[in-house]
């Protein structure tokens, strides 16, 4: 089509592509930007919470991401034991510990 029929530009527009270094330059910012909201607290949160999973010990009052409260009975590598109530015990995996609560708070439930 181009052929019989001319493109019609407005006046004085820049008829180009623009400059490749403004599009470098603005590909650095966005990625910047991610890495500042998105990648850099997710990092912060994940070595938070190995923390708090090496700092377990038997006794502890926790909280599961299912919002279940239990103290720490027994300790394995990839799982814990925790009891809930009197004569009630759960096996979870321990990526499943959401926090650990202060001590006492399964007294005053």
């Amino acid at each position: 089509m181009g052929l019989f029929i001319s493109n019609a530009y407005a006046e004085g527009a820049p008829q180009g592509g623009g400059d490749p270094l403004q599009l470098v330059f603005m590909v650095a910012i966005f990625f910047a930007i991610m890495y500042f909201m998105i990648i850099r607290p997710q990092q912060k949160r994940a070595k938070e919470h190995a923390a708090l999973l090496a700092d377990l010990s038997k006794g502890d009052e926790i909280v599961t991401s299912g919002g279940i409260l239990g103290k720490v009975t027994n300790m394995g590598e990839n799982f814990i034991e925790i009891k809930v109530s009197e004569g009630n015990s759960m096996k979870i995996q321990k990526h499943a510990i959401a926090n650990v609560m202060p001590k006492g708070t399964m007294k005053s439930l």
